[in-house]
């Protein structure tokens, strides 16, 4: 089979896993494609390389093209997220100075208790300097979500600073920020530094957050329907091979490489299986459902997630909530992820949104042929959110 060319862009980051593997282990082949992955400095260097044409599609923050829709960020170009490529993959870190205070303070808050993390911030009564790699991002939103809900007012007590996600252990040991939340392997790569100690994973604040989506240009997809299922093909099936925990320690070694993340294949591993070092004491923690890129339906483009992520950020810059919400729902399409990997045996979830949060255990639902098992996917506070009353 002729194969067709086609270039991708991502960042650093472990959550990129699914485009390296795809390239790496043959499934972008299997599919007719060569596959050219090109790294990028930072997320508005990589949105514009997208909007410009640069690059055919890229490993995106999930807010991105829901920012777009909105009108914000000042530019107008329509991009669709095709599918998730991660759930959750974050962590919350913290200055050693910050982390001194707590333990002076006597507030040490288990590193997967929310509520404790939150309130022990809120008891220090001083504004942060919190490092997020791009306005529009998960990492912003759980962080003023959280922040929010546990009783600071975000507007006066968050400094919230853009910074790189290979740049933010630098931030922190040099004491540019008090904390940060980033995507792994650079919180990890702080605690490896003696940087700064990890307070909080984000899959604590919301246990499925759709992370990493994706995306394409809205015209792209709609006159390369062919090849753009090709490349949903490839990926799905990469995200397939992750979910296999005997197969960390070769995704892990692969991501090490210089071209992709160029950190150790050890700390790589870390975010891969969950298990994380959390400070330089090496005390260390598991985390359930750190990284997803498969399982529970992980892949499927919820529009209730893009809802969700609309009415946040509706709520953040003054908009509508209920047309936010809409205009987001429409950015995530499961209609295409049907269509692309339906005859390929994915799960197809029966309806293409659902409560969010109202899972706490694993929960079957129904699918276009059967069942599948969801994953718990509560928020830390108990909040559900419908996509029939995004205003609420």
């Amino acid at each position: 089979m002729r194969t067709l060319p086609l270039t991708l862009g991502f960042m650093p980051l472990v959550d990129a896993a699914p485009l390296v593997i795809a390239r790496e282990l043959g499934f972008a082949e299997e599919e007719g494609l060569a596959l050219t992955l090109q790294s990028a400095p930072s997320w508005s260097t990589l949105r514009d390389r997208l909007v410009l044409g640069q690059i055919e599609a890229a490993h995106m923050l999930s807010p991105v093209p829901v920012a777009m829709a909105l009108g914000l960020g000042g530019l107008p170009t329509q991009l669709d997220a095709l599918s998730v490529l991660s759930i959750n993959g974050n962590v919350i870190g913290i200055s050693n100075a910050l982390a001194d205070q707590l333990d002076t303070a006597g507030s040490t808050p288990d590193f997967l208790d929310a509520k404790a993390a939150g309130a022990a911030l809120s008891s220090l009564k001083k504004p942060l300097r919190i490092g997020v790699p791009f306005p529009f991002s998960m990492h912003a939103e759980l962080l003023h979500y959280w922040l929010a809900a546990s009783g600071l007012n975000t507007a006066q007590a968050l400094d919230v600073r853009t910074i790189p996600p290979p740049l933010m252990a630098d931030a922190i040991a040099t004491g540019e920020v008090d904390a940060f939340c980033v995507g792994e392997p650079w919180g990890s790569i702080t605690v490896e530094n003696g940087g700064g100690t990890l307070l909080l994973p984000g899959a604590a604040i919301w246990q499925f957050a759709p992370e990493k989506v994706l995306a394409v240009r809205h015209e792209w997809a709609a006159s390369e329907p062919d090849i753009t299922g090709r490349l949903m093909r490839a990926i799905w099936k990469a995200g397939r091979w992750l979910d296999q925990p005997d197969k960390h320690a070769t995704a892990a070694e692969i991501l090490s490489w210089p071209e992709y993340l160029g950190v150790s294949a050890e700390i790589t591993e870390r975010a891969l299986s969950g298990n994380l070092l959390i400070n330089a004491r090496g005390r260390s923690r598991h985390v359930p459902q750190m990284m997803d890129f498969f399982a529970g339906a992980a892949t499927f483009p919820w529009k209730s997630q893009g809802a969700w992520i609309g009415a946040r950020m509706a709520a953040r810059f003054g908009l509508d909530r209920a047309q936010s919400a809409a205009k987001a729902a429409a950015v995530f399409r499961s209609d295409l992820y049907r269509r692309h990997l339906g005859p390929l045996g994915a799960d197809l979830p029966a309806a293409s949104e659902k409560l969010e949060g109202a899972l706490s255990e694993p929960t079957r639902a129904a699918t276009d042929s059967g069942t599948l098992i969801l994953g718990p996917d509560r928020f830390f506070d108990g909040q559900v959110f419908d996509p029939e009353r995004p205003e609420c």
